[in-house]
């Protein structure tokens, strides 16, 4: 029943707008991968974003998988273009970052384009690899029946998105997938999974996050 979905999900998204507002928080997500629900309800969101200006005054965004992104339609209404970015780069078993960077030249120029289009600039809401064999091949993956671990795909899969898009003038960052407040349980000698803490990734995330 969409009424009462929509109905519920305006309830759930406005008590996180006030809290925004309250807590003077600088971006706000009004949603994460949600694409049949805002193909089958665009008037609905088309009310839902102008409500949520009213109790929240920073930047808004969206959070549109990977595949989802360009059937989004109402990027004017918001300030950024968020993607959540687990583009499939490489067939390897360790790609190379030169492997994953020609990977990017598929779909980079379509990213760029709809920045250009909208006048907005675009958003990583989620990005991230696994520490594991064939980590660029498809990123989204996150069976626990995905073994063995290899922090060289995880590393260079990462180096290659930062190359690739931190220098661009439409972009405007990204969120690490997965970050946990406390991080000290993960063993970096058998975790295979997104986050990066206590693996060698995390090195170079540090290094680039804090040019900023």
């Amino acid at each position: 029943n969409w009424k009462i979905l929509e109905d519920s999900y305006t309830d759930y998204i406005m008590d996180y707008a006030r809290l925004a507002e309250k807590l003077q928080v600088e971006i706000f997500c009004i949603g994460t991968e949600l694409d049949k629900f805002i193909q089958n309800r665009k008037s609905f969101w088309d009310g839902l974003i102008k409500q949520i200006k009213t109790a929240y005054s920073g930047k808004l965004t969206y959070a549109a998988n990977w595949d989802e992104y360009k059937r989004v339609p109402f990027w004017n209404d918001l300030d950024l273009i968020g993607i959540d970015a687990y583009f499939p780069l490489s067939e390897n078993k360790t790609p190379s970052v030169e492997d994953c960077r020609e990977g990017w030249k598929k779909y980079k120029p379509d990213i760029e384009a709809l920045a250009d289009r909208e006048g907005k600039p675009v958003l990583f809401t989620e990005f991230g690899y696994r520490s594991l064999d064939f980590a660029a091949r498809e990123p989204w993956r996150s069976e626990r029946s995905l073994l063995g671990v290899n922090h060289q795909a995880q590393i260079n899969a990462t180096q290659a998105l930062f190359d690739e898009f931190w220098g661009e003038h439409w972009f405007a960052g990204g969120f690490v997938w997965k970050w946990f407040h406390d991080g000290s349980w993960i063993d970096p000698e058998e975790n295979n999974r997104f986050s990066p803490q206590n693996k060698p990734a995390e090195a170079i995330i540090r290094t680039v996050y804090m040019q900023y």
